[in-house]
């Protein structure tokens, strides 16, 4: 990847996404969602691809995963890398196989909000061994294997510390348990707070959500902001959901409306999603929710 290619990237996703393909001289070009999962939408990826589209990013946002088969598809097709970001997607699966065992490489997250953590850091996951060693060679300043203080490609400092992996370990043990934690809280909202008008970000079919956030729309912007504002009133923090990279700074320069994403991003909050929140916590968020409509 380098100048002059293209990768197509949600613009409903952290900005991390896009500077990632900016640091190689590639060039993000985005591509909207669809309505019901939040996820990159294939049709959008269809029409984006040029020849000089060299990738696509397939993000699971939030925790549920993309609609696979059809992007799967057309990266075959035209002979396109799929790049996985699993960052928000540890415990999700799509017809029955586990986030990162389907692009031809994978990146996970471990920093301190996200279901499992190191602290800081992550995880790249591949099928593909050559691209695994380059990985390997590349985090720890371009070592050759086997060879004391020999460099012979520019490589960097992305070693994750002793400490930190062992944390990342002992986190491994509870995975299973966190998991199950995150997607009962969210069914807990789902249940708690059906009669409102709130449209909860759902599980798609042939897929299990990992739920790293609890997160929905309201019927407008003014009522999502007046909405967070009365919970912060209250002591309980949420946040908006992420802006579509198109409309932001840096990667602004092509812009072009994404009138899906931009509706989604402009009514959508995150509610606390910690996995051990206690029932008086949880009542007290649900309670405010409440008092609020």
């Amino acid at each position: 990847m380098g100048p002059g290619d293209e990768v197509i990237v949600p613009t409903l996703t952290y900005v991390a996404c896009a500077n990632a393909v900016a640091y190689t001289g590639a060039v993000p070009v985005f591509a909207d969602c669809a309505a019901d999962s939040w996820q990159i939408d294939p049709q959008e990826i269809r029409s984006s691809i040029t020849p000089r589209t060299k990738a696509i990013m397939a993000v699971h946002l939030y925790g549920q995963p993309c609609e696979l088969d059809p992007i799967l598809e057309l990266a075959q097709r035209h002979k396109l890398f799929v790049i996985e970001d699993c960052a928000e997607a540890f415990g999700a699966f799509y017809k029955g196989r586990p986030m990162g065992a389907f692009g031809d490489v994978a990146a996970f997250s471990f920093f301190g909000n996200k279901t499992i953590t190191t602290g800081e850091g992550g995880m790249i996951v591949s099928n593909d061994g050559s691209l695994i060693e380059r990985c390997r060679r590349l985090r720890g300043q371009g070592l050759v294997p086997g060879r004391e203080y020999w460099h012979d490609v520019l490589g960097y400092n992305y070693r994750m510390s002793n400490v930190a992996a062992a944390i990342g370990l002992a986190q491994l043990e509870r995975a299973d348990e966190l998991v199950r934690l995150k997607r009962e809280l969210a069914q807990r909202y789902f249940d708690r707070l059906s009669y409102l008008p709130l449209k909860f970000h759902r599980e798609a079919p042939n897929t299990v959500h990992a739920y790293w956030m609890v997160s929905a729309l309201t019927r407008s912007e003014g009522e999502r902001d007046g909405l967070r504002h009365h919970l912060a009133a209250a002591g309980i923090e949420t946040r908006q959901l992420f802006n579509p990279l198109h409309t932001m700074g840096l990667h602004s320069s092509r812009f072009a409306r994404k009138t899906v994403a931009e509706g989604i991003a402009a009514r959508g909050l995150n509610l606390p999603s910690w996995p051990d929140i206690s029932e008086t916590e949880f009542e007290l968020v649900c309670r405010a929710i409440d008092n609020f409509f």
